[in-house]
């Protein structure tokens, strides 16, 4: 394995070659600092693989923040030191040229909970105490990138045969009910690489771990979710919750994912509208509830304003299509100008009516020639009276009544 995983570490197609050079440049500021350098977790699995790296998760045995400290000092950029957790994000210079453009450096560490679903309590170790706190045994890997043990593999927990296995297993019985969040992760890993989480492991989705998500704040729940909706098989993630009954102890009100919506959640890219996954799978998730339903669930999972108002957005004007219907175009476009071009968008995916992609394509762009300046210099004193003309004006334009400059100057001598 020393000879493949070397080769794989050099493999430009799986590592390109700017993130190769950006491990080279750390692990020769550990080798200076004495520190044992590790690429650990997601790195490790997705080599493994054969697949494209995304994460980038450096763990040294010493010290994280120092080890920032020094990479700043050396190369420039910025670092945030988080000392109770023994960690540093270093935000990269430029000239490394890469995105994400950040870099989490982690001190090697054991953690302990002192109650079901609480933070952990953290403290400096080894890199094997460091894998054990890990969440499933296809994670808890690390290859070591410093002097002469460039690519060894560190496999305690047999995760290799797992992978080989295509098996999700967790680390210790109790994994679920310290920290429930690992369900979702789960879910995601089982789904993303057709994998199965291990028999072992499944009995540990209990009442007693499932109860425990009920104490769990409303932002980690929803970090979970976030990353499941930007994944490409996030349907049936979602499904595989709602198949473990997570739900109902995020919130009574939660139902599965409507299955007729799950070719949605990708969008046109060729509509000049906001694209957002998490958002527009929030929308498809959540939009036939009740408003009640929808504004208790957004509290629960302390969604942003816009988000809740994405969400509420779509689910009113999905209600009330039925009295929309067969409207002249400007009554669509006043009814609609207020709400999110993404809630919009997601209704007429659901609806398949007509007039919504009329607005998103032409109406919305559609205003008339004249202005607030035009109306003051033909005399008419500031006041509501300017939105009324203005408003009519548009309308006319809108529904046909208008069809050259012309003709709004006549309409506006008329209204004048």
């Amino acid at each position: 394995m020393q000879k493949d995983l070397t080769s794989l570490l050099r493999d430009p197609n799986l590592i390109p070659s700017e993130k190769q050079n950006l491990l080279s440049e750390i692990t020769a500021q550990t080798e200076t600092l004495g520190m044992p350098c590790y690429v650990v977790g997601g790195f490790v699995r997705d080599l493994l693989l054969g697949q494209p790296i995304n994460d980038l998760d450096i763990v040294v045995e010493g010290d994280a923040i120092a080890l920032g400290k020094s990479l700043v000092e050396k190369y420039g950029g910025n670092l945030t030191p988080h000392y109770k957790f023994h960690t540093a994000i270093w935000d990269l210079p430029s000239s490394f040229n890469l995105y994400p453009s950040s870099l989490d450096l982690i001190t090697a560490r054991s953690e302990t909970y002192s109650q079901p679903g609480a933070l952990p309590t953290i403290k400096p170790s080894t890199i094997e105490d460091d894998l054990r706190r890990r969440d499933f045994t296809i994670n808890a890997m690390a290859i070591r990138l410093d002097g002469s043990h460039f690519g060894e593999l560190l496999d305690p927990l047999n995760g290799q045969a797992d992978l080989e296995e295509k098996a999700i297993r967790v680390l210790h019985p109790r994994s679920f009910i310290d920290d429930p969040t690992r369900i979702f992760r789960a879910v995601r890993y089982e789904q993303r690489y057709s994998f199965i989480l291990h028999s072992s492991s499944f009995t540990l989705i209990s009442p007693e771990s499932l109860a425990v998500i009920q104490t769990l704040s409303g932002e980690r729940i929803r970090h979970e979710l976030d990353l499941i909706f930007e994944e490409d098989n996030s349907h049936q993630m979602i499904v595989r919750l709602g198949e473990l009954d997570v739900f109902k102890w995020i919130h009574p009100e939660l139902r599965a994912f409507n299955g007729e919506y799950s070719d949605f959640l990708e969008m046109d890219t060729s509509l000049d509208v906001p694209a957002s996954r998490t958002t527009m799978g929030y929308m498809l998730w959540l939009m036939d509830l009740s408003e009640a339903a929808i504004l208790s669930i957004a509290r629960r999972l302390n969604f942003s304003s816009d988000l809740t108002h994405s969400v509420w957005g779509a689910s009113q004007l999905k209600k009330s299509l039925p009295f929309l219907v067969n409207s002249k175009p400007s009554v669509w476009a006043f009814a609609l100008e207020k709400l999110p071009l993404l809630s919009i968008y997601a209704v007429y995916l659901v609806s398949g009516e007509k007039a919504l992609l009329d607005y998103l394509s032409f109406w919305r762009h559609v205003k008339s020639h004249t202005t607030g300046d035009d109306l003051k210099a033909r005399g008419l004193e500031p006041g509501p009276r300017y939105g009324e003309i203005l408003t009519k004006l548009r309308a006319a334009w809108l529904d046909g009544e208008v069809n050259s400059e012309k003709e709004e100057k006549e309409l506006l001598n008329r209204l004048l």
